[in-house]
């Protein structure tokens, strides 16, 4: 069986995994997560790409990573 991942798709994977991340470090919205759950997502988010990074990936990688999908939003650096 053959899978084929989109550009879009590979990039909405990467900033949906970012905001699983960030998620799981919040209390408010993953109120039952344990203490070495919250420390894991920190510790992975500490070498995560940021926005500049994630903005530099589709420039380089246009085959790779794109955001043009719909359902991927830009911050405000990301557009520049």
């Amino acid at each position: 069986m053959l899978i084929m991942t989109l550009p879009d798709e590979r990039y909405r994977a990467l900033r949906c995994g970012q905001q699983l991340l960030l998620d799981l470090l919040n209390p408010k919205v993953t109120p039952k997560v344990p203490k070495y759950i919250r420390q894991r997502a920190g510790n992975i988010l500490r070498h995560y790409p940021d926005s500049y990074h994630f903005a530099k990936i589709v420039e380089n990688l246009p085959e790779d990573f794109a955001v043009s999908s719909q359902f991927v939003r830009l911050s405000d650096a990301e557009q520049s």
